[in-house]
């Protein structure tokens, strides 16, 4: 089962079920098998499309970088093979559409606040398979957006084991298509002192049942990648590629 089919299929389980125990006995045993279904490496081959959906939040700016997902889609269809949708896609936090995504993408630069309805529906999303990849677009880990989004996502997965950790430079991410030995590429931001004038060398995760739930980048990749795609030529190292291995890695574990 592919993590699209996991996260669509256990979102419409856990809709219906009951007190019961033999229900919950049930979908406990099912959860577990995806889970573990999930965490597989599977072959790029056996992927058979990508959507790039981007999260809308009722606070806040979602929607910083728009130039951002034309130019990773262009990445794909130039370095895999895997058969993409051409068009991004809006999704709402709050959507029972949001099951439908096995990827989803979060970014800004303003406050980001949650509504009770969107915490429930992105926490039944993640602890059903999901994988979302949060990027700052202040690129400052003291900034409005990266301290409202990780005091929001403690209260969307608020179990001690969901918390933010960093992930090692030796981690799969970082292979999964391209190699990248030192881990996470600077952005020109970095480089050129924007934000907190740091060059953050690490990126964080949360993990559950041994997956990436949630990925957690301070370093700005979204306006990094925010140009134009016909662009790409004018620059020396295509700076997308690790934008790449962020999605084949999603698609295959």
């Amino acid at each position: 089962m592919n993590r699209r089919k996991f996260v669509r299929n256990s979102l419409v389980a856990a809709s219906a079920v009951t007190a019961s125990a033999s229900l919950t006995k049930a979908s406990t045993t099912l959860n577990a098998r995806a889970a573990a279904t999930t965490i597989a490496r599977r072959p790029l081959s056996s992927v058979a499309s990508f959507t790039f959906a981007r999260l809308r939040y009722s606070s806040g700016n979602w929607d910083a970088d728009p130039k951002m997902p034309s130019n990773l889609l262009n990445s794909l269809v130039e370095y895999t093979s895997i058969r993409i949708d051409p068009n991004e896609r809006i999704v709402d936090v709050s959507s029972s559409e949001l099951a439908n995504y096995p990827f989803v993408y979060l970014t800004g630069n303003k406050m980001l606040r949650f509504t009770e309805q969107e915490r429930a529906n992105l926490r039944r999303y993640l602890r059903n398979g999901g994988f979302m990849f949060v990027d700052d677009c202040n690129h400052d880990v003291d900034g409005t957006f990266a301290k409202t989004f990780e005091s929001e996502i403690k209260a969307v997965l608020d179990r001690p084991a969901e918390a933010l950790r960093k992930l090692p430079k030796n981690h799969p991410l970082y292979r999964s298509f391209f190699e990248f030995k030192d881990g996470p590429p600077a952005t020109s931001h970095e480089l050129n002192g924007w934000g907190d004038d740091m060059i953050h060398d690490y990126l964080q995760t949360i993990e559950i049942d041994n997956r990436i739930a949630v990925l957690y980048s301070n370093k700005d990749y979204g306006c990094e990648w925010n140009y134009d795609w016909a662009n790409k030529r004018f620059i020396a190292k295509d700076n997308t590629r690790f934008g790449v291995n962020i999605v084949v890695y999603a698609l295959t574990h």
